[in-house]
């Protein structure tokens, strides 16, 4: 038994505590004869946290800690930079992480206020309050279920910018059937004579009276249905819609001509081809170049429709859909929002543009009544073609010749009259 004095004893704690790395790897080898085991194995019950009989120190797998064994204390300088350092870089990676996530939210907060703005921007160019009216919407009547088809009036109106009374031009009474992806168009000669408040007048001057509203109404009446959606373009808005979409493709039918009543574009000539915003004005407005005047011009007006929704919907992209809209929300008025417009493109991609859209007129004929030329509805043929609209069938072979017969024999007539001045020319 050892008979150190107590003294000494404490002498060799502290020195097993300032003991070299040599003396480390010693005592994890179990320790030389001159004692440095016991005095690590004090060192190691009082400093560094272990495993074994101190149950306070760092556990060593020999006689000494792992504490030991590097050779410094973990309270020591070195130690202590270690940590700084590590903090530092820690700190560092949280900054950079901080920082991204805050640009990352900056761009997200600016692009849904961007996108707020846009749309309040766009919905406020649509929902024109001058045409818009409180009135307007407690007459237009929502079909009983989201899914149900519904009626839509297409106006094109002579109106200007800033007026409130003008008339309409040209009127088209659409049904929508979005779960067949199919649309009815069924025009109504603008001289049609209807009975408004009393007096009898032509259904167009009901616009200039009542305006939307009043349009509204009488299409109602006319034709016994209940319209859910307005929308109305002047003729400027017409040309900019058509250079917006950078032209549309139409298959002009025959040879037209007028320089009395327009001076911009005054004729075309046949073929198929792409018109811009001038051309698109005159195909669809001039009529007295043709011997049926008015009826040839809606028959225009529902192909060049039909071409415009072909086109837009063969882009197949609810975001260039969107972007249609932004580049024409000033030269349409609608009580449609921003989302219903792009919905309903959406629905109606994939949609067969030449066999699901359907066209047709109001079964009438032309007349004078006290020096006054008027159209009259024959109202009984209009009734069963409106049974046929509504049953979501093809009406058009109830006016006696579809817009594809009509467009074939014009097509023939203009070639005819265009061989025949030709060897006119040959022969002078």
């Amino acid at each position: 038994m050892s008979t150190k004095p107590k003294h000494a004893k404490l002498l060799d704690n502290g020195a097993s505590q300032g003991t070299s790395a040599d003396t480390a790897q010693n005592t994890a080898a179990g320790g030389n004869a001159q004692g440095t085991a016991p005095n690590a194995v004090a060192h190691t019950s009082q400093g560094a946290a272990g495993q074994g009989a101190a149950g306070q120190g760092v556990a060593g797998q020999g006689a000494a800690g792992q504490g030991a064994a590097a050779g410094t204390s973990p309270f020591s300088r070195t130690q202590a930079e270690g940590y700084h350092k590590r903090r530092k870089r820690v700190f560092r990676k949280q900054v950079v992480v901080r920082s991204l996530l805050g640009v990352l939210a900056a761009v997200f907060v600016a692009a849904v206020v961007g996108a707020g703005i846009w749309y309040a921007s766009v919905q406020a160019q649509l929902n024109n309050s001058q045409v818009i009216t409180a009135e307007l919407r407690q007459t237009l009547q929502e079909p009983s279920a989201p899914s149900d088809p519904y009626y839509v009036l297409l106006l094109g109106t002579d109106g200007r910018p800033g007026e409130t009374e003008y008339r309409a031009d040209s009127i088209i009474l659409a049904r929508v059937d979005p779960i067949h992806k199919r649309v009815t168009m069924l025009s109504i000669p603008r001289d049609t004579r209807v009975l408004w408040k009393g007096s009898y007048m032509k259904i167009n001057a009901v616009h200039y009276y009542d305006g939307a509203n009043g349009m509204v109404q009488a299409v109602n009446e006319l034709c016994g249905v209940h319209i859910a959606h307005y929308a109305e373009v002047n003729f400027d808005g017409l040309a900019g819609i058509t250079d917006a979409l950078g032209g549309v493709t139409v298959n002009v039918e025959q040879y037209m001509r007028d320089t009395e009543n327009f001076s911009d574009v005054v004729e075309l000539y046949p073929g198929v081809q792409k018109l811009n915003g001038a051309q698109a004005l005159f195909f669809t407005r001039v009529r007295y170049a043709f011997a049926d005047s008015d009826y040839t011009r809606m028959r225009h007006q529902r192909t060049f429709i039909k071409a415009m929704i072909a086109q837009i919907l063969n882009t197949g992209d609810p975001v260039a859909i969107a972007n249609i809209v932004n580049s024409t929300a000033r030269m349409v008025i609608t009580d449609l929002s921003v989302s219903d417009i792009i919905s309903l493109g959406t629905q109606m991609i994939g949609m067969n543009t030449d066999k699901d859209i359907y066209t047709a007129y109001v079964p009438s004929e032309g007349t004078e009544i006290d020096g006054q030329s008027y159209v009259i509805a024959d109202k009984d043929a209009l009734a069963k073609m409106m049974k046929v609209i509504e049953a979501g069938d093809d009406p058009s072979s109830l006016n006696g010749q579809t817009d594809a017969e009509a467009n074939a024999e014009a097509a023939e007539k203009s070639s005819e009259e265009s061989s025949e001045s030709s060897n006119s020319s040959s022969r002078q």
